[in-house]
């Protein structure tokens, strides 16, 4: 859909009103036509490592850019080394291109939170926060610099076409995740990963929406809960609550985004007789390419569309049809295609 980014700071919003991040003021012309939203997301980006995706997602002409985690692998409990790290990031040419194609937006997961599999227990979690916001150049009246979390929203569109995107903070409430002595995560029946404030934030969120399309962001899958690694299935109760709102709430066109796995697959699970997706997208820099080979149990997977070569997501929008059609495309190098769905 053309969007005139002169006037995008009243399109693209934050929740409570507040302005847009300083770098959704990019200016450039993206068209395509009327009736077509194209939103672009992905996760895991070593600032070290080389980065040629940037040019095949701009050649997609997105309309907003997402990131879902691991904007940077920082690792640290320096403040400065994270903030150095957003810089290198920053830094990059081509990543400055994407910058000045469209608004980019996006919630952290453990690597750019500054510990591996972190949580609440976390000691510079407040630090780290301010790290994330001055990347994303919020300004001085953002809520997620007055709160606890990075948690946020914004709508995109407006009229008939409008675009809610939700994204969590999966790290800052996470109540402890325990790895066995098998691997395997021990299940943490009675914790949290939101957090009660951020719950309810959501719940609210939802309940007073008037857009036609939902975009939930999390760092970790929400669907998927076969493999070993990290995941909302981990705390069953939250995964469960999570499905229940959505069941009593009933927002129009679901759709949760996740990264976090150095690979892309699709997933699909029914709640209260409507569909929702898990589009993970995780590999800009590096990737889990044995997966290509050996494959992974996922119960809820759409088809064959799993990928371990570096990826990218895509969301698009065809508000001509009737009723809206949405397809998934998760491309790579070249913007080769791995799999690409319309979902139902």
């Amino acid at each position: 859909m053309k969007y005139s980014l002169l006037l995008f700071p009243f399109i693209l919003f934050l929740a409570c009103k507040s302005p847009a991040p300083t770098d959704s003021t990019a200016k450039s012309k993206i068209n395509h036509g009327d009736n077509t939203s194209v939103i672009a997301f992905g996760s895991c980006a070593d600032e070290d490592n080389t980065h040629l995706m940037w040019r095949y997602i701009i050649a997609n002409q997105p309309d907003l850019w997402i990131w879902l985690g691991d904007i940077i692998y920082g690792d640290s409990d320096d403040p400065i080394k994270l903030r150095n790290d957003y810089a290198e990031l920053n830094n990059k040419a081509e990543y400055q291109k994407l910058k000045a194609a469209c608004p980019t937006i996006g919630t952290w997961d453990d690597h750019d939170y500054g510990i591996n599999n972190g949580g609440k227990e976390w000691q510079i979690k407040e630090e780290a926060q301010q790290e994330l916001v001055d990347f994303f150049g919020a300004p001085a009246e953002d809520p997620r610099r007055q709160r606890e979390g990075v948690y946020h929203s914004y709508t995109l569109g407006e009229a008939n076409k409008k675009v809610k995107v939700i994204l969590l903070d999966c790290r800052y409430f996470r109540d402890s995740s325990v790895i066995g002595a098998d691997r395997q995560y021990i299940l943490n029946e009675t914790g949290t990963i939101l957090g009660e404030a951020q719950w309810q934030w959501l719940e609210n969120e939802l309940t007073n929406s008037d857009a036609q399309v939902h975009i939930i962001g999390s760092g970790i899958q929400v669907i998927a809960e076969d493999h070993r690694f990290e995941k909302w299935a981990n705390f069953p109760n939250e995964r469960k609550r999570l499905f229940d709102l959505l069941e009593k709430i009933k927002p129009a066109h679901p759709i949760i985004i996740s990264g976090d796995r150095h690979l892309a697959e699709l997933s699909k699970i029914d709640v209260g007789g409507q569909p929702v997706y898990d589009i993970t997208s995780s590999g800009i820099t590096h990737s889990y390419e044995k997966v290509n080979q050996n494959g992974e149990v996922n119960r809820h997977r759409v088809s064959d569309h799993l990928t371990g070569y570096k990826n990218f997501g895509l969301i698009l929008i065809d508000w001509n049809k009737s009723p809206i059609e949405i397809r998934t495309e998760v491309k790579g190098i070249e913007n080769q295609i791995w799999f690409s769905e319309v979902l139902k």
